[in-house]
């Protein structure tokens, strides 16, 4: 592997809603930086990311592919992720490991609702970013409309680098602002261009951006700042010097424009990032704990400190068994050597390690910090897991795995296929934790939840296509919670049986109340006093509950959103033991959540609708009849917008509704926004069925 300081390495991530052209953007990249020598599409089914032949076949992205191209001095890593919200987790996980990114939007549709998903992740990272309004060619265009759209619905700090000239068949060409020269192309590839002077008749709309943008930064930048307030013109190195410096601290965006398919404006992409993005060393040391104290601390970016590393991908390859996807934040790795996961507390030995180029792979001997590379031969090792030197163990921050919203039941056809499934779905359960698996008791069903029904809709073509495995499939199911919706106090639980020989008593009294900060799951608070119950009771309560909280009273599922406080008990000194307590502590809840009037939560989606004018009234009076509460409307172009939230249980198979509603003009795109609680007609309805269940 070729010598390269970290200052001049960028590991990125390409971060859009769908359709917004991430992957050929990507395509693009390969192929000017000499990677491919033979742009593919998405349409034909031949871009490099896209390998899976189920992404080749539906046209969209469902896994994150990592690939690594050179421009200018730089090396640059780059994940391309997807887009649908199904698939959300591939960006969660990408964007954790990532230093910078480069999120792309439609010149048409502009801020979506999954960029906002998107814009979020990033913001949760602290991930800085720069932003290619894409497919300036396209019908309805309008580059100072998006533009106002990250300002208004993204919060952001962003001012445009480039502008284009002209736009949608009329687009040509393109501005550079900073350097204030027009980049005239001069074949369909876009691979030969010239600068030229900018012409009068956009030297007014020139001046305009360039004064936004020196506004934009300075408001963040002291250095130019000065310069502002003094009436002194900037230099052209000193507008890019302070452009890295907000770009680096995540005060400022730089907008760039062009149109992927028509091969303009990538080359500009890669500048930025080589210009504006960060390496390695320049995003804060990565942060851990040391897994006895639980103390702070950190690690530089550099070969010569003691490793540290976050496996924060699993994947399945049918010659080399599981890639362990890899980020090393610090130190090196050498195949064949052992290293210790902190984690799980055990010794790893890697027998390979791999650059992933899409699905291929080139073996290398060694890496260093600020790589991304992907590892084989690991046995215990699981997604989130850090990796790290024995002698100076550190535990790194896991990735957020969203929870499922969608369940739906799996049979095997034959009873030969029983056995082959739990295998298979384990294999899927490693590779994606977004992805959960449970045995009903009582019904005897396998129950998979994921996402939404496209993502498990993917598992199980695989599983038919990887694995050979056919299932029956259950209609899709809402994953419901349970809480309470008043606070009750002295709530006693006891275990108490005598059957000859040693009894079994437990006695606990708990107070529980509705958590005030969503999504925060059942939060155990100790306030024993006294030594009314022993410490090694505490944590078999604390399980009692969590398990008993596993499946509520009302339908049986998950309880959500409560603040369990365990205030007094009782024991006995020859007959309390561990179970007592747990089955004392399940108890108690149970009779809390009777006592709070349990209620149902469903999950809300947030929906964006956008059809022709024509169509948008008897999609709108379609919505109301769905539970939809209408937040917004708008227009984009010629079209109306609709955006709304919609309980997700009334959304399944809206897409061929839509279709017929709009004579299949109209598209929507929803995502999951936040659980509400259920009207009562509905939550009869819930437990009619559960009951008949």
């Amino acid at each position: 592997m070729a010598d390269i300081p970290l200052s001049k390495v960028r590991n990125i991530g390409i971060i859009a809603h769908i359709d917004a052209g991430k992957t050929t953007t990507t395509e693009r990249i390969l192929f000017y930086a000499g990677v491919i020598h033979k742009m593919g599409t998405v349409d034909e089914g031949n871009a490099t990311t896209d390998w899976m032949e189920l992404e080749q076949e539906r046209g969209i992205t469902i896994t994150s592919a990592n690939t690594t191209c050179f421009w200018r001095d730089c090396k640059v890593n780059i994940i391309d992720t997807p887009g649908h919200v199904d698939f959300t987790v591939e960006v969660e996980r990408s964007l954790k490991v990532l230093d910078g990114a480069v999120v792309v939007l439609c010149a048409t549709s502009g801020v979506q609702p999954q960029t906002e998903t998107v814009w979020r992740q990033a913001d949760r990272y602290s991930v800085p970013r720069i932003t290619f309004i894409n497919k300036m060619d396209r019908l309805g265009v309008n580059f100072d409309n998006v533009l106002d759209q990250m300002y208004d619905r993204l919060g952001a700090n962003a001012a445009a680098i480039y502008f284009p000239v002209g736009s949608e068949d009329n687009f040509s060409d393109i501005v550079d602002i900073v350097n204030q020269q027009l980049i005239v192309y001069e074949d369909d590839q876009g691979m030969k261009f010239k600068l030229q002077e900018v012409p009068a008749d956009l030297k007014e709309r020139l001046a305009k951006y360039r004064k936004t943008l020196i506004e934009k930064i300075a408001e963040v930048d002291d250095v130019l700042m000065e310069k502002f307030l003094e009436e002194k013109e900037p230099t052209v190195d000193e507008i890019r010097q302070a452009i890295r410096r907000a770009v680096l601290k995540g005060v400022f965006v730089p907008v760039l424009c062009g149109a992927s398919l028509r091969n303009r404006g990538v080359q500009m992409v890669l500048d930025a990032v080589a210009d504006y993005l960060p390496s390695p060393i320049d995003v804060p040391p990565v942060k851990g704990t040391t897994p006895k104290t639980g103390e702070v601390v950190t690690r530089q970016a550099s070969d010569s400190e003691k490793l540290v590393a976050l496996t924060f991908k699993i994947a399945m390859d049918q010659y080399v068994g599981k890639l362990f996807f890899t980020r090393i934040y610090s130190g090196k790795i050498v195949s064949g050597t052992q290293i210790y996961n902190s984690s799980q507390q055990v010794r790893e030995k890697i027998s390979k390690i791999v650059l992933m180029h899409a699905n291929k792979q080139e073996i290398v001997s060694q890496v260093g910090a600020g790589e991304i590379v992907a590892l084989v031969g690991l046995k215990e090792t699981k997604s989130g897991d850090t990796l790290c030197d024995e002698s100076a163990p550190i535990i790194l921050e896991s990735t957020r795995v969203p929870e499922p919203v969608v369940s739906m039941s799996l049979e095997p056809l034959t009873k030969a296929d029983q056995d082959k499934m739990g295998l298979t779905l384990k294999k899927f359960l490693d590779e994606d934790p977004s992805f959960r698996c449970r045995y009903d008791k009582e019904t005897g069903e396998t129950i998979v939840s994921g996402m939404g029904e496209l993502h498990l809709e993917i598992i199980i073509e695989r599983m038919k296509r990887e694995f050979g495995l056919e299932t029956k499939v259950g209609r899709p199911q809402v994953a419901y919670k349970e809480t309470i919706k008043q606070k009750v106090t002295g709530v006693t639980g006891k275990h108490i049986s005598q059957s000859g020989g040693r009894g079994q008593y437990g006695h606990v009294i708990i107070d529980v109340e509705p958590q005030e900060e969503k999504g925060k799951g059942v939060v155990f608070v100790d306030k024993i006093k006294g030594g009314a119950i022993p410490r090694e009771f505490i944590k078999p309560v604390e399980e009692g509950i969590r398990t008993a909280a596993l499946t509520g009273i009302l339908g049986g599922y998950p309880v959500d959103d409560i603040i369990v406080t365990l205030v007094d008990g009782s024991y006995h000194d020859v007959d309390s033991s561990e179970l007592a307590f747990q089955l004392a502590a399940k108890n108690a809840l149970y009779d809390a959540l009777r006592k709070g009037h349990s209620i149902f939560l469903e999950p809300i989606m947030d929906v964006e609708v956008v059809a022709p004018e024509q169509f948008m009234g008897t999609i709108v009076g379609d919505l109301n009849t769905r539970r939809a509460k209408i937040a917004e409307m708008g227009n984009r172009g010629m079209l109306k917008t609709t955006r709304c939230e919609v309980p997700l249980a009334e959304m399944f198979n809206y897409a061929g509704a839509i279709r017929s509603l709009s004579q299949g003009r109209a598209t929507f795109s929803m995502e999951p926004a936040f659980y509400a609680e259920v009207p009562a007609f509905v939550a009869e309805k819930i437990q009619g069925k559960t009951k008949k269940a």
